[in-house]
């Protein structure tokens, strides 16, 4: 029998203005993770949807415990505009999500 590799789930959020000030970024992230599976079939994306309550965009991913998710941030970062990113936690969460946010603090 064939060993699974564990996994972690995790979740990638787009700001709501990092959206509003770039609105093809759903695209290009969209398109970035459907590329990282190819290139690493054990990344999957669960779900994707948009949270109404934070105007969030969020892909729920299923990531190898081995993966730093890191080092996947820094790739999408040279694929959309300028950008910083941030680990955030919350008492509902029991998983890692990373905020893609704006620049600058308004």
């Amino acid at each position: 029998m064939e060993s699974e590799e564990q996994t972690t789930r995790t979740e990638l959020r787009l700001s709501y203005r990092y959206m509003t000030e770039h609105p093809w970024v759903v695209t290009a992230v969209n398109g970035f993770l459907s590329a990282y599976f190819m290139e690493q079939p054990s990344f999957r994306v669960q779900r994707h949807f948009d949270e109404l309550e934070s105007g969030m965009h969020v892909w729920i991913c299923e990531v190898p415990s081995t993966m730093k998710m890191t080092i996947l941030l820094r790739r999408l970062q040279a694929d959309i505009p300028p950008c910083r990113y941030s680990q955030t936690s919350t008492a509902s969460a029991d998983h890692p999500q990373y905020v893609i946010d704006s620049l600058e603090q308004r």
